[in-house]
Order: C-alpha cells, then structure tokens, then sequence
C-alpha cells in the first residue's frame, strides 16, 4: 500500500467521523449516516490493502 493510499484512507476516516459529529450535533440524521458510512468505506479500504500487502509478502 502506498503512503498516498494510506493516507486518502486516513483522511477519509476522520473526515467521516468529522461529519458524524456534525450531523449528531445539528440533528442531521443524514449527515451522521453518510460520516458513518464514510468511516467504514475508508476502513474497508485499508483492510483491503492490508490483505493485498500480506499476500505480496
């Protein structure tokens, strides 16, 4: 994986997390889905990258 990719996959955890926040603190249920949803997107990607290192390994 490359830092580029690891880093696009850490900004879009904590951008999805910023938003969540947001959306709970405005009561914007839809806002506070589309940051959880974010977080896990970025998640899955880096776990994603991780496997494809390991089997490089």
């Amino acid at each position: 994986m490359s830092i580029g990719d690891k880093a696009k996959d850490a900004v879009q955890q904590v951008a999805g997390k910023a938003e969540e926040a947001v959306g709970k603190h405005t009561d914007d249920a839809e806002l506070t889905a589309q940051g959880q949803k974010d977080q896990v997107m970025g998640e899955a990607r880096m776990e994603t990258e991780k496997a494809k290192d390991a089997v490089k390994d």
